[in-house]
């Protein structure tokens, strides 16, 4: 008789798992970044702001369509490559995620983007600045930050207006990102009066700036714009102190990171680097901002490098699109995500243009004062 109930017990407990089990929604986001490579730090931070929110997501017991979802993060590294980054996407499409937050890079983003388009899957990119990611004609494509547009042309009136720029040079590590945002930053000092005295590019591997830092010096340059990222701008700041150029350093958001003085080796002047990160918050929405970054050093033992923040946001917004449509299936919630509007993260209010471009988006410019990064101004 004991038997008998053993099995039955066992069979009710089998029975009421299954049914629990089917109860459960099981809800797989991607995210790519560089987690390899000379700017693994930036990529780490990245993957970060994802697994912080899909920690808190799991913690609160989201519903989506009447079934507990229990959010996995499907993690890849791209090593900031674009054949790298195609691999990646595709990975994560047979993988069958409901939706990719990422890739860092503008230069990976933009051939991923078509991977996921093809698949009808829903990509969020937290940093990706080259306009040309939003503008290809997918629908499954969308960012939470600025584009080089708004961030390169800011910085180049800035050198002209603020910085009083009269001779101004500009490098850049002809990637997607780094080319784009130079472009953008020369177009704005054009449109600010003034004018681009030299341009000179590297790599977005180099190590010795020597041949194109003396160039630039017999030009007498008061500014010199790198249009690149933080792994190659602190090595040339150094090299610019050991060359006796003392010009105002500037660069977009991929050189505004807290590790560019260690970068650097200490041969930034106080003041001397003033760089743009494509976002930021003022006012009221400061205080989200620093709740964020105390948790996210309490739990990853770590400071924000730059788009840990804009990541976590556009997890939450994509998983506030699934709620909201009822549905994790991409080719349902995508019109939910499509119609964000209004949304409160982190790192401001939330809405997509048609293109899936972040509307009336934010820079905030920075400098560094004795190894730290000191904020100027928050500018729309």
């Amino acid at each position: 008789m004991q038997v008998k109930l053993n099995v039955v017990v066992a069979a009710a407990a089998a029975l009421l798992a299954g049914s629990l089990h089917a109860q459960e929604l099981v809800v797989k986001i991607g995210h790519v970044g560089p987690t390899s490579g000379p700017i693994a730090h930036l990529g780490k931070d990245n993957e970060n702001g994802a697994r912080m929110a899909i920690d808190e997501l799991n913690a609160k017991g989201v519903t989506i369509g009447g079934k507990k979802a229990k959010f996995e993060l499907l993690a890849e590294d791209d090593a900031g490559d674009p054949k790298q980054g195609t691999a990646a996407a595709q990975k994560l499409v047979d993988s069958k995620v409901n939706g990719v937050v990422g890739h860092l890079n503008s230069g990976t983003s933009i051939p991923a983007s078509k991977v996921y388009s093809d698949a009808g899957i829903p990509q969020i990119s937290p940093s990706a600045t080259n306009p040309k990611f939003t503008r290809q004609g997918f629908k499954t494509t969308f960012r939470v930050v600025a584009d080089d547009v708004h961030l390169g042309g800011t910085l180049g009136k800035y050198a002209v207006t603020e910085l009083k720029g009269k001779t101004i040079a500009v490098i850049d590590d002809r990637t997607a990102y780094g080319q784009g945002v130079a472009d953008e930053f020369e177009k704005g000092v054009k449109g600010a009066g003034g004018s681009v005295a030299k341009r000179e590019f590297t790599n977005d591997k180099a190590t010795d700036f020597t041949a194109i830092l003396t160039s630039i010096k017999a030009a007498k340059p008061d500014v010199v714009f790198y249009g690149g990222m933080d792994a190659v701008a602190g090595p040339m700041i150094r090299q610019m102190k050991q060359l006796g150029i003392t010009a105002k350093f500037m660069g977009g958001d991929g050189i505004c990171s807290g590790e560019l003085p260690k970068l650097a080796a200490g041969a930034m002047a106080d003041g001397q680097v003033v760089c743009a990160e494509a976002g930021g918050v003022e006012g009221a929405q400061k205080t989200a901002m620093d709740k964020f970054k105390v948790d996210f050093k309490k739990k990853f033992n770590a400071d924000v490098q730059i788009y840990a923040p804009y990541v976590y946001d556009a997890t939450m917004v994509m998983v506030d699109a699934m709620v909201k449509a009822g549905s994790a299936d991409p080719k349902v919630y995508l019109p939910a995500l499509a119609k964000t509007s209004g949304y409160k993260g982190v790192t401001g209010t939330i809405s997509f243009d048609e293109k899936g471009d972040i509307k009336n988006g934010a820079l905030t410019l920075y400098t560094y004062k004795g190894g730290n990064r000191e904020q100027i101004a928050v500018v729309r």
